[in-house]
């Protein structure tokens, strides 16, 4: 007989429920399971199609990803569109994708496929869900946390009693001789009761689902430690003739409802805190969300009008006063101003902005006004994918979390087991009697201490912050396998026009050989570089204008990848590129003008040689700045251990004075975008670890090629598909915080990964009672297992927070 992995009702307990849909039969269980049903009930599929919450009712929709499941962060593969808890590990479920205002979605931090429209319990962890982000103008759904404060209080003012009652006898208050054997002991059923039973409720449910759906976790654990201190003690009040004499103590039962109340009081006190510090992790993505302005002012027929940002559509002419949010990314069409875009690209000081620039959403705008069209809204925005980039990558597992999934697998069942040698051990072996008493609450503190949570939590809180707080930073990371790669590159590749230097090259000469005028020259050229997105066409057709020159028309454009480009202009044939273009293109008598390239290229200039129907007619030299903060970042790159190799496509005499000016390690000239993928290979075949950065585009193979793909985004140009890392602003400094990012959020998951294994394998043992031949005072109380059972996972979301403060500059 088929059973539902999620919630385990069988298909015959589910007929009843069945339903058509189309054209094929389906049955719905009670807990919002669907699955395929085919004729015969016995012969049920065992597909689990699809499921919801285990307490919230229909069953989810097939979604994709991101639009609005929650998820466990700890399980891969879980998801609902509902809140609940993960039916593996018990951890709360937690949404697990953000967008630009839009509904709250919550996810489970340890199982990231786990994405629910609202808050719950994670249905394999049992963790709580917590918001993955929310509209910018929504309130934060505290409502988890609110319901664990209230269970957590009334946990407390019904334990203290308790405890009290249970420990003042041992500092010779006899508050047990003065109401009595039978009344003591039925005051403190009363007490513990509603903590265990309504305050303790939550993980009975979860520690029940997990057997249920055979994915133990801690709530296991919880569970049964709990359960067998509070059954025992009711056993012993109730019924106290059932207990065998093995456990008594002087003829009577002890019972051991302070330790279930003060288990169960604790670990609510860390659930709390915990849910506390996961609130933080989000910070990075909440910050983004709330860049975004909730109105825009639109000018409609003359008149100007603030909408919700919503309404506002592509071409819509949008007016942005002094000091106001830019709404979305587009275009200026009137006015000028300067636009402060730190909160995008990290860059603090304000960039100036005038007719034809693009502006990004988010942004804020200095004391000029302007008016601008907009040309991308809604998820199209530069924010909206650095948002939805930020998410899913906080979500992803690095390979490391391996480690960490290899021991769940075999944890909660070694502990089980632990649990039960312990017991007989203590049984046969105890020093004292009762020898069970003492067995069983061994057992108990063994089952207590167990902390997988804190395991599974190690990788994806330190993977959250991190790639939150890079993309504070203008570092927009892609999964979370990119950042460990990031640790181990030792060689960082980068490509020269727009890398290192500005990427806007001017025409600064022109040599002409005669019969040709320069003017002409630069006249012919500009017609058949207009076609072309190369920069320095752009510098060409840029300093035709400049010269006043009108640019004439071009037919039959084409470019050699890697050489130049030829088109007819006028009715001639004009050829552009290396000397090696023109010459295998028969142009004779190019070393007339070689001794004016080498001199321009000794300079640094990038030469063109120009062709007009077969013949040389001259020379067209550009200049692209180094940029300001390149020198600083190949010093900065130097320090962290990096390797630092230019592949450009420009001539050897021009790529040596780059290379020289700026220190780097190694440069080729004259390399083809092809070339570039080959030489990406090589290093790596020869043990490199590779970071190749260039625009995205025009490297796109030699990025695919590298252990890392950095894409130099331009403000509202990044490419964020493009490479595993994409820098919002296109600054070599950005590589140095990608790999400082990389370094620090690695040790930080070593150093939580290091806690938690640790803790266990220590802890057990512990609790187990290996150090009581060397002390009796090393036997641990089931009540301070609990404490630190409940303090292991607040310890690891607290680490994984100091990465909010690293320095990357």
């Amino acid at each position: 007989m088929a059973i539902d992995p999620i919630c385990g009702m069988t298909v015959d307990e589910a007929i009843a429920r069945s339903a058509k849909r189309d054209g094929q039969s389906f049955y719905f269980c009670g807990e919002g399971c669907r699955r395929k049903f085919l004729a015969g009930g016995a012969s049920a599929s065992a597909e689990h199609h699809d499921h919801g919450d285990a307490h919230h009712g229909p069953a989810s929709r097939e979604r994709p990803r991101g639009s609005g499941e929650y998820v466990c962060p700890m399980c891969k593969g879980v998801e609902s569109d509902r809140p609940g808890d993960c039916p593996k590990c018990g951890m709360a479920l937690e949404p697990a994708r953000p967008a630009a205002r839009q509904e709250v979605i919550y996810t489970c931090p340890m199982h990231p496929q786990i994405e629910r429209d609202g808050p719950g319990s994670c249905p394999i962890c049992g963790m709580d869900l917590e918001p993955k982000a929310a509209r910018p103008d929504a309130e934060e759904d505290h409502s988890e946390l609110r319901r664990m404060t209230r269970r957590f209080w009334v946990a407390v003012a019904l334990t203290v009693p308790v405890l009290l009652l249970a420990m003042l006898p041992m500092f010779g208050v006899p508050v047990d001789h003065w109401f009595g054997a039978t009344p003591y002991a039925w005051l403190q059923l009363a007490l513990s009761t509603p903590v265990v039973l309504w305050c303790g409720w939550p993980f009975f449910e979860r520690g029940w689902r997990s057997v249920v759906t055979r994915n133990l976790n801690m709530f296991t654990l919880i569970a049964l430690g709990t359960g067998a201190a509070y059954l025992y003690s009711l056993v012993a009040v109730l019924a106290p003739g059932l207990i065998p004499e093995s456990f008594r103590r002087h003829g009577a039962v002890d019972v051991y409802f302070e330790a279930a109340a003060v288990i169960v009081t604790l670990v609510l006190l860390g659930q709390v805190l915990e849910l506390r510090a996961r609130r933080r992790t989000g910070a990075a993505i909440r910050e983004l969300l709330s860049l975004a302005p909730p109105t825009a002012r639109i000018v409609r027929d003359g008149q100007e009008r603030e909408v919700p940002l919503e309404e506002v559509h592509q071409g819509d002419i949008l007016r942005v006063r002094p000091g106001e949010k830019v709404a979305v990314d587009g275009k200026i069409t009137q006015g000028h101003s300067s636009v402060d875009e730190s909160m995008i690209t990290g860059e603090p000081v304000p960039v100036g902005k005038g007719e034809g620039d693009g502006v990004i959403g988010g942004t804020v705008n200095g004391t000029g006004s302007f008016l601008m069209v907009a040309e991308k809204v809604g998820r199209d925005t530069v924010l909206s994918r650095i948002v939805a980039m930020v998410a899913d990558a906080q979500r992803t597992r690095a390979p490391i979390q391996k480690v960490a999934d290899s021991v769940a697998g075999y944890f909660v069942p070694a502990v089980v087991v632990a649990a039960v040698l312990t017991f007989l051990v203590w049984a046969v072996a105890a020093p004292e009697q009762p020898a069970l008493a003492w067995a069983f609450v061994n057992a108990v503190a063994v089952l207590i201490i167990a902390c997988p949570c804190a395991l599974g939590l190690a990788t994806p809180m330190s993977i959250m912050v991190g790639v939150g707080r890079g993309a504070k930073e203008g570092v927009l990371i892609k999964d979370a396998e990119v950042l460990e790669t990031l640790e181990k590159v030792d060689t960082v590749v980068v490509d020269k026009t727009g890398t290192l230097t500005e990427g806007r090259p001017k025409l600064t000469e022109c040599v002409a050989a005669p019969p040709f005028s320069e003017e002409e020259i630069v006249r012919l050229a500009s017609g058949v570089e207009q076609a072309s997105e190369h920069p320095l066409a752009h510098a060409v057709v840029q300093g035709a204008q400049e010269r006043g020159l009108a640019v004439p028309a071009v037919e039959g454009f084409d470019s050699v990848t890697g050489g130049g480009v030829h088109g007819i202009v006028e009715g001639r044939a004009v050829l552009i590129g290396k000397r090696s273009l023109l010459a295998d293109r028969g142009v004779q008598d190019l070393a007339v003008l070689d001794d004016w390239a080498d001199e321009l290229q000794r300079q640094g200039r990038t030469v063109m040689y120009v062709a007009v129907d077969g013949r040389l007619a001259g020379l067209l030299a550009v200049s692209d700045p180094i940029k300001g903060s390149t020198a600083e970042a190949v010093r900065s790159l130097h320090g962290l251990g990096m390797r630092v190799i230019m592949l450009t496509g420009d001539n050897e005499k021009t790529a040596r004075v780059v290379a020289e000016t700026l220190g780097i390690d190694e440069f080729h000239a004259g390399v083809r975008p092809e070339d570039k993928h080959e030489r990406i290979k090589a290093l790596r075949a020869g043990g490199r670890k590779v970071a190749m950065a260039g625009d995205g585009i025009n490297d796109a193979p030699a990025l695919a090629a590298a252990d890392v793909g950095i894409a130099m985004g331009t403000g509202t140009d990044v490419a964020i598909e493009s490479s595993g890392v994409t820098l919002v602003k296109g600054d070599l400094r950005g590589i140095v915080k990608a790999l400082k990012l990389g370094r620090a959020t690695m040790r930080n998951i070593r150093q939580n990964l290091f806690f938690a294994l640790v803790y266990n394998a220590l802890g057990v043992p512990i609790a187990a009672g290996v150090l009581y031949p060397v002390s009796h005072h090393l036997l641990l109380n089931p009540m301070i297992a609990a404490a630190a059972m409940s303090f292991s996972s607040v310890s690891v979301v607290a680490n994984a927070l100091r990465l909010r403060t690293m320095r990357l500059s």
